[in-house]
């Protein structure tokens, strides 16, 4: 018999695949198939909830789907409260103070006391449970404005993914996986050794619990096909270079109606030939004139938002000087700093120009050197 789990007792496994308890396996799996191509995520990029769903029916199937496993979780829903009291018992008549014993204690006892523990042993029978998708990575490349603003596009990838043809449950569509005759669905096999007893993987089964008669054409009984997809992908307005993305339940798909991993997308952002970045601020170098810093002037600059803005240069600005633009960034702000252009080659009216000023020059810029 199937070890049951807490949740046999408060979920409805038939409920959630929309079946009649008298359902038959075949109509079950069909049920099943139905649900996991309308809720998968890849099928649902814009619904959050659909990957919940996708899970609650892919645990419903791994055990409505499972000849033994359901006769356990039949039993179980025909016991009712009386199952679930185990749990809560506490002394005699459950008053408090005795002992308190789960379901799965009592199997642990039970098996100490014949030579055998009561629960499978973690990472040989637990292999025929439902297990999670591996998570995957891909890069994509954004240009620099596109990383301010944010925007929504498409990966293209190529990986594992739940099998389009049997939607991961392995066998041909019309066939169903049967328990495993050896184990009698269990994953494990026991064996004796004197006074003590050890537990492996089966070794028809490979801890699967089931055996696929009639494989998938398509993906040879694995429930899982290697293939190309596309993905689409929210980009956060400021995401920053070498930030990951989290996709929950794009990655690798489950196995045995486990859930799907998750796909962290890696951003690589193209450098911008006049806007940096600062956190979340974007920066900007504007060459300013001696004649505007030294006497003050109302420049124009650009911005992300290709809407230029005017900013005033106080008289006596120095080389270097940072203005903040508010609101200009990505999510911040645009810092302006301004660089005093000095001419390379000078006519001789601007030369002479130059030397006139320098000759009203009284007070040296360097006299608090002492030098």
């Amino acid at each position: 018999m199937a070890e049951p789990q807490r949740e046999w007792f408060e979920k409805d496994y038939y409920k959630t695949l929309g079946v009649s308890e008298s359902a038959s396996a075949k109509d079950i799996t069909k049920a099943y198939r139905k649900l996991a191509r309308r809720l998968h995520p890849d099928a649902n990029p814009d619904d959050p909830k659909a990957e919940d769903r996708f899970k609650e029916v892919s645990a419903a199937y791994d055990v409505l789907g499972d000849d033994d496993k359901r006769k356990s979780y039949d039993e179980i829903r025909r016991l009712g409260p009386l199952a679930g009291g185990f749990g809560g018992m506490g002394g005699p008549g459950g008053q408090p103070g005795g002992f308190n014993v789960g379901m799965d204690d009592i199997g642990d006892i039970l098996g100490g006391l014949f030579g055998r523990g009561g629960r499978k042993p973690r990472g040989a029978g637990a292999r025929s449970g439902p297990q999670r998708g591996a998570d995957l990575e891909a890069d994509l490349h954004l240009d620099f404005e596109d990383a301010v603003r944010g925007l929504e596009t498409t990966i293209h990838l190529t990986s594992d993914a739940m099998c389009s043809t049997c939607s991961g449950v392995g066998a041909e569509p019309g066939s169903s996986p049967q328990r495993c005759p050896q184990c009698g669905g269990s994953g494990t096999i026991d064996k004796n050794q004197g006074f003590f007893s050890f537990s492996q993987p089966c070794p028809t089964c490979h801890g699967r619990g089931n055996v696929i008669d009639n494989p998938c054409h398509t993906c040879h009984g694995t429930g899982v096909e290697r293939r190309p997809r596309d993905v689409k992908v929210r980009i956060p307005a400021g995401v920053k270079d070498g930030q990951r993305i989290r996709l929950g339940g794009r990655g690798g798909p489950g196995r045995n109606g486990g859930p799907p991993g998750d796909l962290f997308v890696r951003a690589h952002i193209a450098k911008h030939p006049l806007f940096g970045r600062s956190g979340d601020d974007l920066t900007l170098t504007v060459p300013i004139t001696f004649a505007e810093a030294a006497l003050g002037a109302d420049i124009r600059v650009p911005t992300i938002d290709r809407d230029a803005v005017t900013i005033r240069i106080p008289a006596g600005t120095r080389n270097g000087r940072t203005f903040r633009v508010r609101g200009h960034g990505a999510g911040g702000d645009l810092l302006v700093t301004v660089e005093i252009a000095v001419p390379q080659k000078l006519d001789n009216k601007q030369r002479e120009a130059v030397k006139a000023l320098d000759s009203l020059t009284t007070e040296s810029p360097r006299a608090h050197l002492g030098v």
